[in-house]
């Protein structure tokens, strides 16, 4: 236990390096997020979700954006198939190309999302189909979005108690516009099971949009703790 332990300290540690070192050599290239993501379980069928998000143009301190999302959600079946109603807050901070000024610019979203969940042996993999409705000072745009994850734990079976574990997902962006293709993400990163409830991953994501792409370095906290514990 104590050299599993050793172990994760030593690769969380060798990340932070890694993630500082390229963040500060090339800035311009390579951003980081900031993210909490919170699933309150409030009994067999309902849910609370919450959600932050800072994300930034360098490792920390040029916003890039924030972000604040959270909803309710009710699980058709026994903590899986959950359908949720939420709402999202995002604030975007954009540099103008000629004068190198950043813009500011509020959304408001309201989403509708469906997750469904799968294991085989100890691949865990999760489906989630989500729709938003954005709203814009003066523009509104829908969209819609398809994400597949999968975790894999390496030193135990599942993800329990102190689980060292390998993630990856993507998730395809599609316009109502003429332009479809709004972008794609691709990540990969190690997490460790802090216990059954909360786990903290690090990771890389690249960001493909029609004209470009835009890689981002990543630090998520999941906290699963359910209100009630009976």
């Amino acid at each position: 236990m104590i050299f599993i332990k050793n172990y994760c300290s030593q690769i969380i540690f060798i990340i932070l390096f890694f993630l500082t070192t390229i963040s500060f050599a090339q800035p311009s290239n390579n951003g980081n997020w900031l993210i909490y993501i919170g699933n309150q379980k409030v009994n067999n069928k309902w849910n609370l979700w919450s959600e932050v998000q800072h994300r930034n143009y360098n490792l920390i301190g040029d916003v890039e954006q924030l972000l604040l999302r959270t909803g309710i959600g009710y699980n058709l079946s026994t903590d899986n198939n959950n359908l949720l109603l939420g709402y999202g807050f995002i604030q975007s901070h954009k540099y103008d190309n000629l004068t190198w000024q950043k813009n500011k610019t509020d959304e408001h979203r309201i989403f509708q999302q469906f997750i469904t969940k799968q294991n085989f042996s100890s691949f865990y993999t999760q489906h989630r189909f989500r729709v938003e409705e954005r709203f814009f000072s003066n523009d509104f745009k829908l969209r819609f979005r398809y994400f597949l994850s999968i975790n894999k734990p390496i030193n135990k079976k599942t993800l329990e108690k102190d689980a060292i574990y390998l993630s990856t997902y993507n998730e395809i962006f599609l316009n109502d516009r003429k332009t479809i293709f709004d972008r794609n993400r691709l990540y990969g990163g190690i997490g460790y099971c802090i216990n059954k409830s909360i786990k903290l991953e690090l990771g890389y994501m690249s960001q493909m949009f029609e004209d470009g792409n835009r890689n981002q370095f990543q630090i998520i906290l999941f906290n699963n703790t359910p209100f009630n514990k009976n």
